[in-house]
């Protein structure tokens, strides 16, 4: 059945909110900008050195049986339709595997000694876990509650119907993992793949800027006051990347 323009219309709205309710909602600490590097000379007028662009796929820190678990479930938390494509395919897996592999999944600038008590919803993330050694066990965590609870078979094996019963229980704590708090890995997991799909392509995720498009963002233009007292406006701009790319130019960097 065509896909009716009210509930295009629903989506979009939604995954807008999402971008602002995220933060208040979700405690965690977000993942942390790739670091940018240009050519490495000295600095000089009028000379541009773009970021270069995160490796996409990067197979960098997941195991295949962790890349299938990921690839599944950030497609149940913002799924595909009829009109735009899920999370899976804007690449956000490549964009959690590249950040896990490097500084934010190591934790390098958070303190990341003991003692350990359970905070509270104010204080942010507080397992003794940096991201990295936090996806790790809680992936394998649910891989075995699932086996457990649904004869033998992994997370990414289930129908998307008892996939989204399994987030749900993370979320509402009512899926207890070994060794690690549920809910601290959904919250930290949501709110990653929510910066994975809404963010500048370099990082590896909203491929070709889709997610961009879809919210009718421009990107990180340069001069946007030709179009600030035009309200209530769909502008229709290309996206600009941090780069200063296109979708486009952007395709061709990584081919």
């Amino acid at each position: 059945m065509p896909k009716s323009s009210k509930t295009a219309l629903d989506r979009r709205s939604f995954l807008r909110g999402s971008l602002v309710a995220a933060p208040a909602v979700l405690a965690a600490k977000p993942a942390e900008a790739r670091e940018y590097g240009g050519d490495g000379g000295p600095w000089e007028p009028n000379a541009a050195r773009p970021p270069t662009v995160a490796p996409v796929p990067s197979n960098q820190f997941f195991t295949d049986d962790e890349r299938r678990f990921v690839t599944a479930a950030v497609d149940r938390l913002i799924p595909p339709d009829e009109e735009w494509p899920g999370a899976a395919d804007l690449g956000v897996p490549d964009f959690l595997d590249d950040q896990l592999a490097g500084s934010f999944g190591r934790g390098d600038r958070w303190y990341m000694q003991g003692p350990w008590p359970k905070g509270t919803d104010t204080q942010g993330y507080q397992s003794r876990f940096a991201p990295a050694g936090l996806y790790r066990r809680a992936i394998a965590a649910i891989d075995d509650h699932c086996r457990s609870a649904f004869d033998g078979q992994r997370f990414a094996e289930l129908s998307a119907e008892q996939q989204d019963d399994v987030l749900k229980g993370l979320d509402e704590e009512t899926i207890e993992l070994e060794g690690v708090s549920a809910k601290t890995f959904f919250d930290l997991f949501l709110q990653n793949t929510i910066e994975g799909f809404f963010g500048d392509p370099v990082h590896g995720g909203n491929r070709d800027m889709i997610a961009w498009k879809m919210i009718g963002f421009p990107g990180a233009r340069y001069d946007n006051r030709p179009y600030v007292s035009r309200h209530n406006e769909r502008l229709d701009l290309e996206p600009v990347s941090v780069a200063g790319m296109t979708a486009a130019s952007i395709r061709g960097r990584k081919e």
